[in-house]
């Protein structure tokens, strides 16, 4: 669904500034947006999910490891499809508190995608170059939204969402490198557009909450904190939206129409959004190749 037949709906939980504000920016940062007993019941969940990680000792396919995880001292970066590991993740994601707040800004029918949990451990867990999300997933048109809760709130130090406000208007950058490498990150060379005023860092409070448009240019410091920054990122479109490329991230919710009812015709939005590796195959991870630059640079 486009954003002007979007605003033909009367939003729900959003003010109508606020909603002007996600389209014009790309993004909105609402401080404390969710409710003190879902963050509650959100933070045993992770508990109980990173317990599962303790006795791993490389990543899988569900655990990202950090450097340093062990049995004593789990370190996650990242939880895949945390709403099939932990049933509290699902209820939350289909929640009303999650899903009118996506119907205000891909229409009143809202389809789930996928979703992810990043724990993002303290002292040194890497941060997430500048990136775009849609040629990761790409859909017949660009209403994904991406909504991220910070369990435990987030500071500066902590390596908080940083986004390019409008960058959502301007081009698709290309997500591979020189090599043919699908490494999720806008080439150094591309990022001339950046500009201190246009940058925003979502910083808040537990239940602090952020939405962001899949076409918005996006990235994460290094957490030099010593406390996790745990973020569930979740992503929603519009009913009428649909993916036409292999998921990275399967799970057996994606498609379930989480409010509103089912489309029976596909929206088209004709601007050409580049694709991502068939992932059928076996393709390493983008953040494979983006440590490994880091370590190179480090060198």
């Amino acid at each position: 669904m486009r954003p002007d037949q979007v605003l033909q709906h009367r939003p729900v939980v959003l003010s109508g500034a606020q909603r002007t504000e996600y389209f014009e920016k790309g993004y909105l940062v609402l401080p404390d947006y969710v409710p003190g007993a879902w963050i509650e019941q959100l933070r045993a969940a992770m508990l109980e999910t990173i317990e599962l990680s303790r006795s791993m000792t490389q990543s899988d396919s569900t655990f990202i490891l950090e450097e340093g995880h062990n049995a004593e001292t789990p370190r996650l970066h990242r939880v895949t499809c945390p709403q099939d590991r932990h049933p509290v993740f699902w209820e939350f994601m289909t929640d009303p508190v999650m899903t009118n707040l996506a119907a205000d800004v891909v229409g009143p029918d809202v389809k789930f995608h996928h979703a992810k949990l990043n724990v993002k451990s303290g002292d040194g867990s890497r941060g997430f170059k500048w990136h775009q999300d849609t040629q990761g997933w790409p859909h017949t048109d660009y209403s994904p939204v991406t909504i991220g809760v910070y369990i435990d709130g987030c500071e500066a130090g902590q390596g908080p969402l940083a986004c390019v406000r409008g960058s959502h208007e301007g081009p698709l950058y290309s997500m591979y490198d020189a090599q043919g490498n699908f490494v999720v990150h806008v080439r150094d060379e591309e990022l001339g557009f950046l500009e201190d005023a246009v940058i925003e860092e979502a910083t808040g409070g537990p239940g602090t909450t952020l939405l962001l448009n899949c076409r918005t240019v996006h990235g994460s410091a290094i957490n030099r904190l010593p406390k996790a920054r745990p973020l569930p990122l979740t992503v929603y479109s519009s009913a009428d939206s649909f993916p036409y490329t292999s998921p990275s991230i399967s799970s057996p919710h994606m498609g379930d129409i989480v409010r509103g009812k089912p489309a029976r015709f596909a929206n088209f939005d004709t601007r050409p959004c580049e694709v991502p590796p068939d992932w059928r195959g076996t393709y390493r991870a983008p953040w494979t190749y983006q440590k490994e630059e880091g370590d190179q640079a480090a060198r």
